[in-house]
């Protein structure tokens, strides 16, 4: 952003000072042309005053003389010349006669015409300045003047002028880039502060807020704005943790008690009694729902953090959970077919995984026809680990696909089944906090198969 006010305030102001500060230059090198060609006419015009007198005296004494003082001034020769167009005062001058375009204009001077006055023309081209003038007595002519004048000076004056003015276009293109990064801070400065206030509430310091009375007011409304919905997110965010730890406390003493009684159970059945086999898996499915327990107070706790990663055998899990959902898939005749390597692993969060896997289990258990098979493969891919739930029921259309893991949403042909339309989009959620990601594809032969994208061993 502050690049573009540069841009929008800075590159306006460029431009305006460039067109004036060239245009001043290229005037005021105009005037001192102008200038220097109205002095060299005026003396040019004496000095013909000069050159008849002497030319009708037939002395040229006066003339050199004065000749002589303008050239030892000025640096500017002048010859008087014949009516042969031949050097008459001073007589060694006839070298600067020879040149081409000189004695052009003395023949057309001595025909009784006057040369073209000099135009302007670009500094770079501003060369030395030849004036031919023609000489009369009584309507003829007598001979001409040639003044050859050097431009060093007014070509001194000019390229000071220019220097002045570039040394003052770039000290007001400085004071504009002094002003603007002044405006771009006094702009910013709220912005910034905002900016880190917004990157600390992301990484959860809730207590997080802008004290700042710099910048234009609408920034100050917006930061007004931005402090009073941090304040609501704060109490939003503290209720839910609020809930959270009493949810968890609250389930967590009738599921100790719950584990308390199977424990008793267990120990009037024995290892070998009727159902000690069923006791065992409610033992798992206890001890499992303490560790959800567990992860929720940690997330309530930490503000939604992660648990501690761990390297967990996915493989072992995938097992453990087919193995814990046979029972419920029994009843509609559903099989669990585990495939996979021996050991997969993936540095994890283990309740996290087994809750997102449950959800997605809970589904191809309740769309899979009966007598079916939900098949679970867990292997290794090149940037991880995958788990893969695919069941054979109706599966989705394509267009359903991206709607697959969004809340509530269902296909319109399961509107009657039972169901809430959260089991994939908690499993999402749960994945990305531990950063993982859910796969929703058709599967070949019919079906859904929704996998599990997982970080390898030891790759955080």
């Amino acid at each position: 952003m502050r690049r573009r006010l540069f841009i929008v305030f800075l590159l306006p102001l460029v431009l305006v000072v460039t067109v004036l500060g060239g245009g001043f230059a290229w005037s005021a090198a105009r005037g001192v042309q102008q200038e220097f060609y109205a002095e060299q006419l005026g003396d040019l015009s004496y000095f013909v005053t000069s050159a008849r007198q002497a030319l009708i005296s037939g002395s040229s004494e006066v003339f050199d003389g004065e000749a002589e003082r303008y050239r030892s001034l000025y640096g500017t020769s002048i010859v008087i010349v014949d009516r042969a167009g031949r050097p008459w005062a001073p007589r060694d001058e006839k070298p600067l006669l020879e040149a081409d375009d000189i004695a052009a204009r003395i023949a057309l001077a001595l025909s009784g015409r006057r040369g073209e006055l000099p135009q302007d023309v670009m500094p770079w081209q501003f060369r030395d300045l030849s004036l031919v003038e023609p000489v009369y007595e009584g309507g003829d002519v007598i001979g001409a003047v040639v003044m050859s004048a050097s431009v060093d000076v007014p070509r001194a004056e000019i390229a000071r002028l220019w220097l002045l003015t570039a040394a003052v276009v770039i000290a007001v293109i400085a004071a504009g880039l002094f002003v603007v990064s002044r405006l771009a801070g006094w702009v910013l400065r709220p912005l910034r502060r905002l900016d880190k206030a917004m990157e600390a509430i992301e990484r959860g310091d809730m207590d997080a807020r802008i004290a700042d009375e710099t910048g234009p007011e609408e920034l100050h409304r917006m930061i007004v704005m931005f402090n009073r919905m941090a304040d609501e997110i704060e109490r939003v965010l503290s209720r839910q943790q609020e809930f959270a730890l009493n949810a968890s406390h609250e389930l967590r003493n009738p599921l100790n008690a719950l584990l308390l009684r199977v424990e008793v159970l267990a120990a009037d059945l024995g290892d070998s009694g009727v159902g000690a086999a069923d006791v065992e898996k409610i033992r798992e499915e206890g001890r499992r729902m303490t560790r959800i327990l567990d992860t929720l107070l940690g997330f309530a706790r930490r503000g939604g953090q992660p648990s501690t990663f761990v390297d967990v055998d996915l493989s072992a899990l995938a097992r453990r959970r087919a193995a814990a959902w046979q029972g419920v898939a029994s009843r509609r005749d559903v099989a669990f077919r585990v495939s996979g390597g021996a050991e997969v692993r993936s540095r994890t969060d283990e309740a996290i995984v087994e809750s997102a896997l449950d959800a997605v289990i809970d589904n191809a258990v309740k769309f899979s026809p009966r007598g079916g098979r939900i098949e679970v493969s867990v292997d290794r891919t090149d940037d991880g680990c995958r788990i893969a739930v695919r069941d054979h029921g109706p599966g989705l259309e394509t267009a359903e696909l991206e709607q697959a893991t969004d809340r509530f949403w269902r296909s319109a042909r399961d509107q009657n089944s039972p169901g809430s339309g959260l089991g994939l989009a908690i499993a999402t959620d749960l994945l990305r906090s531990v950063g993982g990601r859910v796969t929703v594809d058709r599967a070949e032969g019919g079906g859904l198969c929704v996998s599990f994208g997982l970080p390898g061993a030891g790759e955080r």
